[in-house]
């Protein structure tokens, strides 16, 4: 096992097996992402995207949630229209950078997930959460409309749904999360880890080339017209068919016998 810490402070990582587990620590603040958080998290998915033997990344929080969202305190001691803008558009670009990580992100939630992150877990490709666990856009309860947030949130939950979190504030338990789409699965607290486990062992069993391959396919196809996304996937699948990995996997298939994934 390899482990490397980046910054005590804000952020732990450690890596085994092709998985990135990225730890928010910032406990007493409840993982608030401050700037620095920020900061640290784009820089360390950016270069986890040029790693050839990732396998896959997972997001945790320590001590008792997952994130609180943005640092008020640090918000309210700048109080100047352009640091929000500097703030939320570095807050954007974490976000995109896990959009463009090629390997499949993976929030490991507990405790609570509100506002900016709940806009984590919404978009980390896939999520799975604490049965207490508690999912809020919670920003209106302070007078502030959780805007960036539900570019998230409205991509994963139904616009009625989400609408009422984002005028309401008010939480929603793991049960509701998973029904609405926020969150694939739900352990008991102290199995949360096996569940994290057992998803990823589904994902490295698979051809790394495919994952890699669907994960960019599946975000841009959604941004084009039926015709456009159709034309795009079939383009896809021809390149996906020449790689080494589509020719064993279905001469494996076909010969009855587990694949061994080159990941070529």
């Amino acid at each position: 096992m390899a482990t490397a810490v980046l910054n005590e402070a804000v952020l732990l990582q450690e890596q085994r097996d092709g998985i990135a587990w990225l730890t928010l620590n910032r406990p007493r603040q409840y993982n608030a992402l401050s700037e620095e958080l920020l900061a640290e998290l784009t820089r360390s998915f950016r270069a986890l995207a040029e790693e050839e033997s990732l396998r896959a990344v997972v997001v945790a929080g320590a001590g008792k949630a997952f994130c609180a969202g943005h640092d008020l305190k640090q918000m309210r001691a700048n109080p100047a229209q352009d640091y929000y803008r500097r703030l939320f558009a570095a807050c954007s670009e974490m976000m995109l950078a896990i959009r463009h990580l090629p390997v499949p992100v993976l929030a490991r939630v507990h405790g609570i997930a509100t506002a900016a992150g709940c806009q984590l877990v919404g978009t980390c490709d896939l999520a799975v959460a604490s049965s207490d666990a508690r999912f809020a856009t919670s920003g209106i309860n302070a007078g502030l409309f959780c805007a960036t947030p539900a570019v998230a949130l409205s991509r994963n939950v139904g616009t009625k749904p989400a609408f009422e979190m984002l005028v309401t504030g008010d939480f929603i338990d793991a049960a509701e999360a998973r029904r609405l789409g926020l969150i694939n699965r739900i352990a008991e607290p102290g199995a949360l880890d096996q569940e994290v486990e057992a998803l990823l062992e589904h994902i490295l069993n698979k051809s790394p080339v495919a994952i890699r391959m669907g994960k960019k396919m599946f975000y841009e196809q959604q941004g084009k017209a039926l015709e456009q996304a159709y034309a795009y996937a079939a383009e896809v699948m021809a390149c996906n068919m020449m790689a080494e990995d589509a020719g064993e996997g279905i001469d494996a298939f076909l010969e009855k016998r587990k694949a061994v994934w080159r990941g070529r």
